[in-house]
């Protein structure tokens, strides 16, 4: 299955020597492998203190590895079915910039779903290409967007032969994934880039249960987030590329343009470690995974007022089955109240909450144990809140502009001078700000993009939800930044 001997982890082998050594260090960081700050020593521990280095002749460097990191790269772009892989430290979101800025030029266009996360939106900006939204399919069912239908980008590139790249996202935050063979066929008869956000499907490629991943299914480049369900420290990252229609050398010198160049060797080693823990053990504990939360899911159903997302037979195909997202509507209280009750009253910390829906990630490190507590804790929240004598159980979701009004380049409008105006104000002005709440962090509006009425409902039903809203100019959330008019 694999080309090179993923019995090594170089990396993480080469800075466990140099830990080991009896340095006089008089190089970067400050903290003198941890003597000098015993704050640090005394929560994190000496060790990983004395393994917190920068670039040195023996531990290689990132910006043009010659030695142990180049090898650690080769291992992860060989365990993942890549031509190249590259060590991210700024996570999914600067590979994400990375992966727009050396497929793209300004002025092109790159056919994007609406619900992308903001990365996407900020490395438009950085690049200078035109956004072509397009919308996913709804769910009515599960009051949830899906994922991209084939046919509606063959539809797209069809309108706008003129698209340079197609950019999707696989797996959605609640897990699901679209036919992404299909796809890159599409893309590769009309000489199309396939860029993928995968940063949520780091395991993929380590349970023949799991969906494919991007690598596999032929397309040019995907950005991942290891750490979120691949093991690595949080933030650590990767940038896998298929070379046969990108310049792998081009993507080094716009990652050298992007990156820190004192990149964190605690967050690479960690990205080695987990590559090498995902090939020897990855398919025994997501067995276990996905048996805990299948029986999860079987449970969940059967607690009056929840719904499960996904994990259904017919769309098993097209599902990632360790994502847990429950629509909690039928309690009559939003996502946002049910994951600070579960916070507050249960000890358990969900991945995010919306409108309508919470979202628990299984993984590697999940037990039966914890996933008792999960289920437990929803059988309280339903026996405290579901009231069968009353009607409830309408959505509470609010939707982006699903046919939004692309009025410049989000690159213009963020340069652009911009005024303050009140939200009610700001319809049919251009937006020179992004608003969401986070997580997902999926812009409601977009610089460049038209405010419309839809908009400002989202925003101000947002606004008193008790979702947490960011990026936004106004802290007081009553102001939006519009582009001046006259420009």
């Amino acid at each position: 299955m694999y080309k090179l001997n993923q019995d090594r982890v170089p990396l993480l082998e080469a800075m466990g020597a140099y830990a080991n050594r009896e340095i006089a260090a008089f190089d970067v960081p400050g903290h003198k492998r941890g003597k000098g700050v015993a704050i640090l020593n005394e929560y994190f521990g000496n060790q990983l203190m004395r393994l917190d280095t920068n670039s040195l002749p023996e531990l290689d460097n990132v910006a043009n590895p010659t030695s142990v990191i180049k090898e650690a790269q080769a291992l992860l772009a060989d365990a993942y079915g890549a031509n190249a892989a590259f060590f991210m430290v700024n996570g999914s979101t600067s590979a994400i910039h990375c992966m727009l800025m050396a497929a793209l030029s300004p002025g092109d266009k790159v056919l994007i779903p609406k619900n992308s996360h903001k990365s996407t939106l900020n490395g438009l900006i950085l690049c200078g290409a035109h956004p072509v939204y397009m919308m996913p399919e709804q769910c009515k069912k599960e009051g949830l967007r899906k994922n991209m239908c084939p046919s509606v980008i063959e539809a797209h590139l069809d309108e706008s032969p003129d698209i340079k790249a197609v950019f999707v996202l696989n797996p959605t935050y609640y897990g699901h994934v679209t036919d992404l063979k299909r796809i890159a066929k599409i893309c590769q008869a009309r000489k199309v880039l396939l860029l993928v956000d995968e940063a949520h499907g780091a395991h993929f490629p380590f349970h023949p249960s799991l969906p494919d991943s991007a690598m596999e299914c032929g397309a040019d480049m995907s950005a991942m987030s290891i750490h979120k369900t691949g093991g690595a420290l949080t933030q650590a990252s990767a940038l896998l590329v298929n070379d046969a229609r990108i310049d792998v050398a081009k993507v080094q010198q716009v990652i050298n343009l992007m990156q820190s160049t004192s990149s964190s060797y605690l967050l690479m080693g960690s990205i080695d470690g987990a590559r090498y823990h995902l090939v020897k053990n990855g398919e025994h504990q997501l067995t276990k995974a996905i048996g805990l939360v299948n029986d999860a899911r079987d449970k969940i159903k059967k607690i009056p007022g929840l719904r499960i997302i996904g994990g259904d037979e017919e769309h098993a195909r097209y599902f990632d089955p360790t994502k847990l997202g429950i629509n909690v509507s039928g309690l009559g209280i939003t996502g946002y109240q049910a994951y600070e009750i579960m916070w507050q009253h249960y000890d358990i910390q969900l991945e995010v909450a919306e409108f309508s829906h919470i979202l628990a990630i299984i993984s590697l490190g999940d037990c039966e144990q914890d996933l008792t507590r999960l289920t437990d804790a929803l059988t309280r929240l339903s026996a405290k809140y579901y009231d069968p004598l009353v009607v409830k159980g309408k959505q509470l979701n609010v939707e982006m502009e699903t046919s939004p009004i692309i009025s410049m380049s989000p690159r213009d409008a963020y340069f652009s001078d911009k005024e303050l105006v009140p939200i009610h104000k700001a319809m049919g002005r251009i937006s020179g700000e992004s608003m969401m709440a986070y997580p997902p962090g999926i812009p409601i509006v977009s610089p460049g993009e038209l405010v419309t009425a839809k908009t400002i409902h989202t925003l101000e039903a947002l606004k008193g939800s008790g979702a947490y809203i960011v990026d936004h100019f106004d802290p007081e959330l009553e102001k939006i930044l519009v582009i001046k008019e006259g420009l």
